[in-house]
């Protein structure tokens, strides 16, 4: 009888645990990723406990038109500032320096524009500060800027076109102005306009009607500026700079003029040498006799306006036969060229070239022009015909 043995295969105790142990570990182990990737995922804004809280986002300036730093900037710009939340309430809206009238309006949510009722004034420099804390502004949530805001921007020089009309206006020029119209805005009052210009009198000589072109700069030009710079004691030098145009919008608003005559003066050194004072275009003091530049010192054709205006002055130097000379009080003295000018001297006769340059004329004769020949004063010398 055959023996069969049986085979029992091993107990899978061993095994079996070993796979308890591998799944138990595996359980463990996504858990706690789920509780890592949980806390990872977490937002900023929510707690351990899972309640959101809020973020205070800071108010700021975006930007700003016209930007920091901005050169030849409108007279009539539109100033706008762009904010990075919506802002509420009317305190502490942002200042110029120098002031330029107008409001602030709220434009949308975020953006604020300045409602001028005056234009930048044309070659200043501006300041706009912005301010911050609770004096400055304050978005619907409370926030406000941490430090000011400035920016800076040059305005533009306006057009020869408009000085003009203006100093015409005034009554500085001898042309008059008429406007097509009224100002379409009064940030538009350094801004040529349409309009039409005229002499202001029928009798005005060609000499000086040759000299003037409208919109281009000219000697009538330049005499009329330096005559507004000289009454408004303001610096003259002929240049319309922001003390200029800031003097014109305010003559222009109290309807201050020029209440002096327009002069000008026609010296002729066709023989004899005369000179004539023109008051609104008529001869007030004609064919006054004068001395003009003897050889060597001739007396430069051309039209210069008057600059310096004395009662009496030192004149010294050197003549062209290589003598000197020094005369303490020479009187009624009004320079146009250099070292030349309209002035008293006593001579034996007048009319023929015998100065240094200058415009000689009797002390009396010279008491009479020198009153209506101030800064400003055209003067007109025309050599002879040739």
């Amino acid at each position: 009888m055959a023996e069969y043995k049986i085979l029992i295969p091993p107990p899978k105790t061993h095994r079996m645990a070993w796979t308890v142990t591998v799944l138990a570990v595996v359980v463990v182990g996504v858990a706690a990723g789920v509780f890592v990737a949980g806390r990872h995922n977490k937002g900023p804004r929510q707690s351990a406990q899972g309640r959101n809280t809020p973020v205070t986002q800071a108010l700021q300036v975006v930007s700003t038109t016209p930007a920091t730093g901005a050169s030849n900037v409108s007279s009539n710009q539109v100033v706008r500032v762009h904010l990075s939340l919506p802002v509420t309430g009317t305190t502490g809206m942002p200042t110029f320096n120098p002031s330029v009238t107008g409001t602030w309006k709220k434009v949308g949510s975020t953006s604020l524009t300045f409602a001028a009722t005056t234009p930048f004034i044309p070659t200043s420099t501006e300041t706009l500060t912005i301010p911050a804390g609770a004096a400055g502004l304050h978005s619907t949530g409370g926030q406000v800027l941490a430090a000011p805001v400035t920016v800076t921007f040059t305005v533009a020089q306006a057009s020869t076109e408009r000085l003009q009309q203006l100093l015409a206006q005034l009554n500085y020029l001898p042309l008059s102005f008429t406007p097509a119209g009224p100002l379409s805005s009064p940030t538009m009052a350094v801004t040529a306009q349409a309009g039409t210009f005229a002499w202001r009198w029928p009798n005005t000589p060609s000499s000086l009607t040759s000299l003037w072109t409208e919109g281009e700069e000219n000697v009538v030009t330049k005499g009329a500026l330096e005559d507004f710079e000289n009454q408004n004691g303001l610096t003259v030098d002929g240049i319309a700079g922001t003390a200029v145009w800031s003097a014109l919008l305010a003559d222009m608003g109290t309807g201050k003029v020029d209440a002096n005559p327009y002069v000008y003066v026609f010296v002729s050194k066709q023989l004899p040498e005369a000179l004539t004072l023109f008051a609104n275009g008529d001869p007030l003091l004609a064919n006054i006799p004068v001395n003009t530049g003897a050889p060597g010192a001739d007396t430069t054709d051309g039209t210069y306006p008057v600059f310096e205006h004395v009662l009496s002055s030192r004149m010294k130097g050197t003549n062209p036969d290589g003598s000197t000379y020094d005369d303490p009080n020479v009187p009624w003295a009004s320079f146009f060229l250099g070292g030349d000018a309209l002035h008293g001297f006593v001579r034996a006769t007048y009319g023929s070239p015998q100065s240094n340059g200058c415009v000689e004329m009797t002390i009396a004769n010279a008491a009479k022009v020198w009153p209506l020949t101030p800064i400003g004063t055209l003067v007109t010398v025309v050599g002879p015909a040739s």
